[in-house]
């Protein structure tokens, strides 16, 4: 038996199939995974992620501390709720995780960390804040339910507490906001998700999550389990942890170099020497969206030939169901341009396109 979070009750009066999740007991789906994605590309569908780890950093120097320590340049954020994503990098350039970061007042941020490295993510940081002066909370206390769709803003609206339905309407992508009402002040809404649609993140008392959750169905929102998510990020061209990035490679191999902030060029941040390093001398691969042109399907750890260049490998692939073919994302030679061919079975090549991603952006396909 693995953690469970303060939902599981709900998952199982619902039906939920059930599986292991970096340690955590987690609904892989509630009867159809296809349904359950149709649902969030076309109205609601809402997702108990609250195994993810939320930590929050207060201290006088803390935005000092994480411009040292994350890729991206938190200098950025100016307004209170403001959101950043960036890696979490290792002195050698390589991501240690990816991450949101949350703007909420001048001693204090939120990060937003993946749970399957929550534990090295948190002796990471901490090994890191005592220099600043900064001190590290993990949250356990919280839950964390995404609610993503068209419609999903409408529905949540109308189910969040007091006054910080108000305000979560007045959100701009990427921003969030902390309950300011009576019995508000451990909640949390921001418009961010991982679906390529509309919606929020929705952070509140553990005690409280089952009863939102509860509020959230009667507004016609459906549950939805790992699998969609995992289809619905890959097609946002979104990367998975673990999956096309982790330990081995840097954001400018996992096409996540728009995440680094190299300027101002002062700014020191963990990994920087090794990144600006590969810069001068360039990368020898790259992470690229793949649609395949036959009958198979691409999945990760296949292998990709690029007829003259080199070799590479599937680390995302599988059904689009808004696009109905495979798609992927591969590490590839850098010189990859246009093609490149797939081992979906052994001894079996197809033939693929080398697209730019998103395939899928707020219910919209890219490709045909």
């Amino acid at each position: 038996m693995g953690n469970k979070t303060s939902l599981y009750d709900q998952h199982l009066i619902a039906g939920a199939k059930m599986v292991d999740f970096a340690g955590w007991d987690m609904p892989l789906h509630y009867g159809s995974q296809i349904e359950e994605h149709h649902r969030v590309r076309r109205a609601a569908g809402m997702f108990d992620v609250s195994h993810m780890a939320v930590v929050d950093l207060h201290g006088l120097r803390v935005r000092a501390f994480l411009r040292t320590l994350l890729a991206n340049d938190v200098a950025r954020l100016t307004t209170p709720g403001k959101a950043l994503y960036s890696c979490l990098l290792d002195t050698q350039g390589h991501v240690l995780d990816d991450l949101i970061a949350y703007f909420l007042t001048e001693d204090w941020f939120r990060l937003v960390v993946n749970a399957s490295t929550r534990t090295k993510d948190l002796a990471w940081i901490q090994s890191h804040a005592s220099a600043f002066g900064v001190a590290v909370r993990e949250r356990t206390d919280l839950a964390m339910i995404a609610v993503q769709g068209p419609e999903a803003r409408m529905r949540t609206l109308n189910v969040l507490p007091g006054t910080l339905s108000s305000a979560a309407d007045q959100l701009l992508p990427f921003q969030g906001k902390i309950g300011e009402g009576v019995g508000e002040e451990d909640w949390f809404v921001a418009r961010t998700g991982y679906t390529g649609e509309e919606g929020f993140e929705v952070v509140l008392p553990s005690a409280e999550a089952a009863g939102f959750w509860k509020a959230l169905l009667a507004a016609g929102v459906v549950p939805c389990g790992l699998g969609a998510r995992d289809t619905l990020r890959l097609e946002a061209g979104m990367n998975l942890y673990g999956n096309d990035m982790d330990e081995t490679v840097t954001p400018l191999e996992s096409g996540l170099a728009w995440t680094v902030a190299f300027v101002p060029r002062e700014r020191d941040f963990v990994g920087r020497a090794a990144l600006d390093a590969q810069r001068t001398v360039g990368v020898s691969y790259k992470l690229v969206g793949l649609i395949v042109e036959g009958r198979g399907m691409m999945r990760h750890g296949h292998a990709v030939k690029v007829p003259g260049v080199g070799e590479g490998i599937v680390t995302s692939g599988g059904f689009s169901p808004t696009l109905g073919r495979s798609i992927a994302f591969a590490r590839v030679p850098a010189a990859t341009t246009t093609e490149c061919h797939v081992e979906v079975r052994p001894g079996q090549w197809l033939t693929a396109r080398v697209v730019k991603t998103p395939f899928v952006r707020f219910g919209k396909s890219h490709w045909t």
